[in-house]
């Protein structure tokens, strides 16, 4: 059977954006069981309350809910199991660097498939204040303002 091409997004973190302020972004693999992998090829999974913490060298992802697989056994999986991420050292040794300054997260932004491998798009996050996030918000509409008034002036109404 001939492997999918191209990026099809399983599930993403919407709020992300909002909670935090992301700088790096990194592309991983994950570590999955078969019944896991059939669930999120149907679509099936959250990435809220998730979060990446590394241990030993290595980057775990805790609290990505993939719900058990429906015509699964006995062999389902643990819907909130800790995963693993699979890195280059490289990548893991800039993130390790990166952690250690205070306030920032491993937040995971996208899982995906990627020509038929599952993907997960983690981010190195900052969290924002509420000021923050409103200033953010204003910057936002003020964006979208200015692009409604040169459409206007463009289609010769303003």
């Amino acid at each position: 059977m001939p492997r999918e091409q191209g990026r099809k997004v399983v599930a993403s973190n919407r709020k992300a954006h909002h909670d935090y302020a992301i700088s790096d972004t990194f592309e991983a693999g994950l570590v999955l069981t078969g019944t896991e992998v059939k669930s999120l090829r149907a679509g099936r999974a959250s990435l809220v309350d998730a979060f990446g913490h590394e241990h030993n060298g290595e980057i775990f992802l805790h609290g990505m809910h993939i719900p058990e697989y429906t015509q699964g056994t006995w062999t389902n999986h643990e819907p909130r199991r800790v995963r693993k991420l699979l890195l280059n050292r490289e990548e893991i040794a800039k993130m390790r660097n990166k952690l250690r300054d205070d306030g920032v997260t491993l937040v995971p932004l996208q899982v995906y498939f990627n020509n038929g491998y599952a993907k997960v798009e983690i981010g190195l996050g900052k969290g924002k204040k509420s000021y923050d996030k409103r200033q953010d918000l204003a910057s936002r509409d003020a964006q979208k303002e200015i692009n409604r008034s040169l459409g206007r002036r463009a289609k010769g109404m303003g």
